[in-house]
């Protein structure tokens, strides 16, 4: 046969092998292309592989997290931590301009809007920074992060109409001075800049693509000082902007969500969704830059009416991360985001049409902020190793093969050449297959060709599974043959090197190193899975069944080798130590590290003298074993506390650390005092709207365009959109006078509240109808009958409609953040349309909203939102005495509130959810109602008993007091005429989880006064 050896030659060949580097200071360097933009910084720089900070090549491998969706600036800390026990270097995270520029030109970053914190946090915790301000972010957020009032812009969104480019430099100039003070270049974490968010497909009637928006949005953030390298975020590999073009990036990327939506049915992944081509097309687009993925799937989206996120995290799940990610690792990806890593919460309104309360996203970190997914112990085998191997940054992708190196067609791989190094990356040809494959792997070493296992019987790929099997590993100095089992990660104590290999169980594996360091010494080896020991040639092979006991190969004192199961390898913990500016807490392959056993979660690790201290987190009492990165002594402290009984054998230490569940105690919310207050009082006769807005306006802002490009017209005959006047976020509430004339039979409503929108009407106190909602519509006709009314008396038409956030903005030129909310269009049976007369209301305030601590979303229509009765300390003691689980008896809205105190003790972190129980009538049809839920002001939950999937709502420490009173209050809306009743409310622990986490400060949580023009 022909040798490998030529066969690598040849692939490295057709590859494009780096023949335009030089070797300076040690490293190597692409020749740069002369029309390449001059850098404005040398501290973070970038060629064909990967970039470099500090003159050192990294990976910026990142998880997305939205500081804006956890409003607990004291918890940031806490989710960057997690992420970086993952083995990222990085976090990306979107800016919501909606949240900070709700009040056109009044810019407000502060508070839980605030980034300093967020900055402080990730350099604490090691983490560098891809900001992503937009102004357009998308995100599943309302408007996709466009403020309510630009949808009284009268002009093309996301085009270089003046108009709009004029909207955007108030927030630009703000958003970006503060990032660009927070850049490695002052100190701070961000290293990476885009701007615009997924500019890939236009509408046919506009200019495309609009070069002219693109370089003024660059240009504007240049002008607020950023001066790190842009990055962009196609949402397909199309090269549409690419360094070199006008209006193009520094470096290029793409997004990529290969295993799609479908959560239903988490099982299926559909054939050929596997990408191939990326490094194809990377070639062709950018070869002069990193290949980097901006965003790529970490979960899935839920909607209204869906299956709950739990069925998306099923979805991608820990079996996606291997086949899906290690693909993304044989394209040479070097900057790798995960979309999401930690999701968080859609508390107060900050969702798009179509997206419920949980923006949990099936991520790694659950919304509750809970690490006990099995992807995220997955993510951290990936992560480690690729951060852990400065051979892969080297290494150039190959052509993917099923006819070379695996001994069937069944199994592809795809090879990485480094110097040394070659990775094999394999998995199933059809990714989707859940066989068990048999093959032999035959690749060429420094010792020759081989093929694996050589010790007798074969590798067996096991469903939906991926290898990185490798050949000529460094491993400290000692070079690592071959081993077709993934590697985890390595360290070292002095001279003694540590390096952990893993896989799934039952499964045969091999490795071999050089026989000059000798013949090792087994631990663990157990009777029916012992370890074979041979020697051929020059190497040493060991092969092995992976069992749940795992055995540790000694070479003498120079190297162990730990033989895990992958379940048992994800309870280990990689922590480097802290180095000297300006490296500090980032990750480095110079600096020092440990390798520690222990359960829940790692978090830091300090080496001072002999003495090791740990941070951390436990949820059973744990062994801890410290493998690597000893300290010299048997001094380990863990969360400030001197471990006790630490034992040194075989060159690790291990002690037992202890868990113990604190007293607590959590109230019955049914058994508490609540008070009820009617919160529709505009259906009574005697109700004042003299200070409502009168809806006067005969043209509108609109310029939405639908699905066929038919703009939006006025159908009435002055405008009722809600927007026009400023009311963008949370419910409206229209009231329509007429005078009778005796011969009305029915009113039609033509109304658009976005995906899941419900909506009541009454004529004058009488209850007249109500439509439910679905999933779906997001606009609904209706025509309800009318009961006899008296000629010449004037009446008054109250309508309610939920307001489920504004539409995002995806494609340029349809500008669907504009689509109406409100009526769009009435008939009155006997009526030309001007004889109704209509007034309207949103939040108070509109888009000068009162609350600036809880943000411009936060409130709606409601009376008791627009008196602030959803602050804490309200007026209530008048108020009559009755539960939400009583309810209402008709038709309305009812306001709900009460008090309860929480004790728990410091030094544990204990997640919580408000659990609602669904609600049926005859024991079969639900009943249909809506419930928002405030805790101490804080919108964090908007339930539809008929609608569903969500009925579990966790509410973070820091917006829960967990030391003293909180608030709760609860609107109810019962869309049926016999009104409606909580079939349950609940506080429940989700976890208790002893921390070594800082307990978060409170989020601002100002609590009712009298507002002033309040109706």
């Amino acid at each position: 046969m022909v040798s490998l050896r030529c066969l690598i030659a040849t692939l490295l060949a057709l590859h494009g092998a780096d023949v335009s580097a030089l070797r300076l200071g040690g490293r190597d360097m692409q020749v740069i292309d002369p029309g390449k933009r001059t850098a404005l910084q040398d501290l973070v720089t970038w060629d064909d592989r990967s970039l470099f900070v500090h003159g050192e090549r990294i990976m910026f491998y990142s998880g997305e997290f939205h500081p804006w969706r956890l409003p607990v600036p004291g918890l940031w800390l806490d989710v960057f931590q997690k992420i970086k026990a993952l083995g990222y270097t990085g976090v990306s995270f979107y800016v919501d301009w909606a949240l900070l520029e709700g009040n056109p030109g009044h810019f407000v970053a502060d508070g839980v809007f605030g980034f300093e914190e967020f900055f402080r946090a990730a350099a604490q915790s090691g983490i560098y920074l891809l900001a992503r301000p937009g102004p357009y972010i998308n995100a599943e957020v309302a408007g996709g992060g466009f403020p309510g009032w630009l949808a009284r812009d009268a002009c093309l969104l996301r085009t270089n109409a003046t108009c709009y480019e004029s909207a955007t430099d108030t927030y630009v100039a703000n958003i970006g001075k503060i990032i660009a003070d927070a850049q490695i270049t002052n100190g701070g974490p961000v290293i990476l800049f885009q701007a615009e968010n997924e500019y890939t497909y236009g509408a046919s009637w506009v200019k495309w693509p609009d070069v002219g928006y693109i370089e003024y949005v660059n240009e504007q953030y240049r002008r607020a000082g950023i001066v790190v390298p842009f990055v962009n975020n196609e949402a397909a590999a199309i090269g549409l902007f690419t360094p070199g073009k006008p209006g193009g990036p520094d470096i290029y990327g793409h997004d990529n969500y290969p295993i799609g939506w479908d959560c239903a049915n988490p099982s299926v992944w559909s054939a050929g969704s596997l990408p191939t081509d990326f490094r194809t097309l990377h070639l062709q687009q950018s070869p002069g830059t990193p290949y980097a993925i901006p965003e790529f799937q970490g979960g899935a989206i839920d909607s209204w009416g869906g299956v709950g996120l739990d069925n998306c995290a099923s979805l991608v799940n820990y079996e996606a991360e291997r086949v899906f990610y290690k693909n993304a690792f044989s394209f040479g990806v070097a900057i790798f985001n995960v979309y999401m890593t930690y999701g968080g919460t859609n508390w107060g309104n900050l969702g798009q049409s179509g997206g419920y309360t949980s923006y949990d996203y099936g991520a790694a970190i659950r919304e509750n902020r809970m690490i006990d997914r099995e992807k995220y112990a997955e993510a951290k085998l990936e992560a480690q190793f690729i951060t852990s191997s400065p051979a892969y940054l080297e290494a150039t992708p190959g052509n993917r093969t099923s006819t070379s190196f695996v001994s069937t067609s069944e199994i592809t791989t795809t090879p990485l050449f480094a110097k040394s190094t070659v990775f094999y990356i394999t998995r199933h040809s059809a990714a989707e297959s859940l066989n068990s494959t048999p093959y032999k792997l035959t690749v060429n070493t420094s010792i020759g060709d081989i093929t694996i296992p050589q010790l007798g019987g074969t590798l067996t790929l096991n469903g939906r599974d991926s290898k990185i099997h490798l050949t000529d590993y460094d491993v400290g100095g000692y070079n690592l043959i071959y081993s077709s089992a993934d590697v985890y990660t390595q360290s070292a104590t002095g001279a003694k090197r540590v390096l952990i290999l893993y896989g799934g169980v039952g499964e045969t594996h091999e490795l071999a190193f050089s026989s000059k360091l000798g013949e090792p010494v087994v631990e663990g080896g157990i009777e029916g899975a012992p370890v074979k020991i041979e020697t051929i040639g020059s190497a040493i092979v060991i092969q092995w069944e992976v069992t749940p006991t795992r055995k540790i190969l000694h070479y003498g004192d120079h190297l162990d080798v730990y033989l895990l199961w992958r379940n048992e390898a994800y309870n280990y913990w990689k922590l480097q130590l802290e180095a000297p500016a300006p490296v500090n807490n980032y990750t480095s392959s110079a600096k020092g590290s440990v390798i520690i056993k222990a359960g829940y979660l790692m978090r830091t690790a300090v080496r001072s003298g002999t003495a090791l201290y740990l941070t951390g987190d436990l949820n059973a009492t744990t062994e801890l074993e410290v493998i690597a990165g000893l300290p010299g002594s048997n001094n380990i402290y863990f969360n400030g506390k001197k471990v006790p009984g630490v034992k040194s054998a075989y060159g690790r230490l291990s002690a037992t650390l202890e868990y113990s569940t604190p007293p607590l105690e959590i109230p019955k919310l049914g058994a508490l005092q609540w008070r009820y207050l009617d919160s529709l009082p505009e259906i009574q006769s005697s109700y004042d709207d003299s200070l409502w807005t009168i809806a006067d306006r005969n043209t509108t802002s609109s310029t939405y365009f639908d699905n066929y490009g038919v703009p939006f017209t006025l159908l009435t005959p002055t405008s009722l959109v809600a927007s026009d006047y400023g009311y963008t976020t949370g419910s409206l509430v229209y009231r329509g006078y007429f005078t009778a004339r005796g011969n009305e039979d029915d009113l039609s409503l033509w109304t658009m509240g976005g995906a899941a929108f419900g909506q009541s009407i009454w004529i004058n106190s009488t209850f007249v109808g109500s439509y439910e909602g679905n999933g779906q519509a997001r606009d609904h006709n209706q025509t309800l009958p009318l009961p006899p009314l008296v000629p010449g008396a004037i009446y008054v038409v109250t309508v309610v409609i939920d307001h489920m956030g504004q539409e995002t903005n995806w494609t340029p030129g349809y500008n669907t953040m504009q689509m109406p909310r409100g009526i769009v269009n009435y008939t009155l049976s006997g009526h030309p349309q001007s004889d109704v007369r209509w007034k309207l209301t949103g939040n108070l305030g509109g888009e000068q909203y009162r609350d600036l601590a809880r943000g411009p979303l936060n409130e709606g229509a409601m009376y008791a939102e627009r008196q602030g009765f959803h602050l804490p300390s309200p007026p209530a003691l008048d108020w009559e005495l009755r539960a939400p689980m009583e309810g209402i008896l008709a038709a309305g809205l009812g306001f709900f509130s009460t008090n309860f105190t929480l004790k728990v003790p410091t030094g544990f972190d204990v997640p919580m959810s408000f659990v609602f129980a669904n609600k049926t009538e005859n024991g079969r049809i639900p009943a249909k109602y809506r419930v928002q839920l405030f805790v101490n002001g804080y919108q964090f939950g908007k339930y539809i008993n008929h609608l569903g999937p969500q009925t579990r709502f966790p509410v973070p420490q820091g917006i829960l007091n967990y030391s003293g009173t909180n608030y709760i209050a609860l609107t109810l809306w019962a869309l049926e005429k016999d009104g409606a009743r909580l079939g349950g409310l609940v506080l429940e622990i989700d976890a208790i989880i002893a921390s070594g986490m800082d307990s978060p400060a409170l989020s601002p949580q100002p609590a009712w006064t009298k507002r002033e023009g309040a109706y």
